[in-house]
């Protein structure tokens, strides 16, 4: 890869970042707190939280494996997808790469941030091809954005084909693993250590049923986490979201249950829907979720918000023409769905 300092934009390389009066203080045995101009009085939240969480990254290291200097903790994921445009890519100069269809930020961040993005199309099976993908880069290419398990299409992106990205590609790639607590494969971010410039997300919003607290993670080498912690707001993790992650990450093994639950319920709902008279086609999934070509995505859609019933119409996506994407939820909601559907059109 290139040094980091190629890969960085000037102007972040060389800021001085905000020094907030948590970051300045380092002693453990201070008990009058007169720094930071907070109110003396309250319920205990009158003092503002820890801005490298580290009580948080300890926990995420006792359950994901990963030391803490590896761990960079944001605002939800979406936080950790702007920085990297916000560190790494110089508006109106440099472009990324994503695969395509995948989740919809990538897209969004680059032109908030005014980055030319370049989507790469995945093939009739919904995987990527690493020469096609490193063929659209060039010299003025910072990130690849890769989704695995991916969404909207629910499928791992061949492990090989990722890697030979990470191998051949100059600048960062940043594999997303929101879903990989479904998956059978091995998660990307044991292979920091090998790769440099790789970056992998994580996200307590899928599995680990917390989408509400907007808690998500970035895990890659100590010299990018560096990078994004210059950057990122003083206290951008509230100390409510902080205190409920490190609750839910204490009980690894009631999330392990979840997971089983939806997965059997994932099967048995994929096995009934694929019997429908409306369904053309379900594609294999390796998430909470799947993806279904119907006869007609728009009309089934309607349809079932009438019943009340919410599922997600994917139809305008390119390789996605008439697909609905369904997540899996109880077995009751699971039930809901598919009597609605039996009497669609009826």
């Amino acid at each position: 890869m290139k040094s980091l300092k190629e890969l960085t934009r000037p102007n972040i390389w060389n800021l001085a970042p905000y020094s907030c009066a948590r970051n300045e203080f380092s002693g453990t045995t201070a008990s009058v707190f007169l720094d930071a101009n907070e109110n003396p009085f309250g319920e205990g939240l009158n003092r503002y939280p820890d801005p490298l969480q580290v009580e948080l990254k300890e926990k995420i290291k006792q359950v994901k494996g990963i030391p803490a200097e590896y761990t960079f903790v944001g605002n939800g994921s979406d936080e950790a997808i702007d920085l990297m445009y916000r560190c790494f890519c110089e508006p109106r100069v440099d472009n990324v790469v994503a695969i395509e269809p995948t989740y919809g930020m990538y897209k969004v961040c680059a032109d908030v941030n005014d980055v030319v993005y370049r989507p790469v199309l995945l093939d009739d099976h919904y995987q990527m091809s690493a020469d096609r993908v490193l063929a659209a880069c060039d010299d003025h290419t910072k990130l690849i954005w890769i989704c695995s398990p991916n969404n909207p299409t629910g499928n791992d992106i061949d492990r090989e084909e990722v890697l030979k990205v990470i191998d051949g590609f100059q600048g960062i790639v940043i594999v997303d693993e929101a879903y990989s607590d479904f998956s059978r494969q091995r998660p990307l971010r044991f292979e920091l250590p090998r790769h440099p410039n790789l970056v992998v997300l994580n996200t307590l919003s899928k599995a680990w049923a917390s989408a509400a607290i907007r808690l998500g993670m970035a895990f890659a080498a100590p010299d990018i986490i560096n990078i994004l912690n210059k950057v990122k707001y003083p206290y951008n993790i509230n100390l409510l979201s902080q205190q409920q992650a490190v609750k839910v990450l204490s009980d690894p093994f009631e999330v392990d249950r979840w997971i089983q639950i939806i997965l059997q319920e994932r099967t048995r709902t994929i096995e009934a829907f694929a019997q429908l008279d409306i369904c053309q086609q379900v594609f294999p999934s390796d998430a909470n979720f799947f993806l279904a070509r119907v006869n007609d995505a728009q009309g089934i859609y309607d349809y079932l918000v009438k019943k009340g019933i919410i599922v997600r119409n994917r139809t305008r996506v390119q390789l996605c023409h008439n697909c609905l994407r369904i997540t899996i939820g109880t077995r009751n909601e699971n039930n809901d769905l598919i009597g609605a559907l039996r009497t669609y059109g009826k």
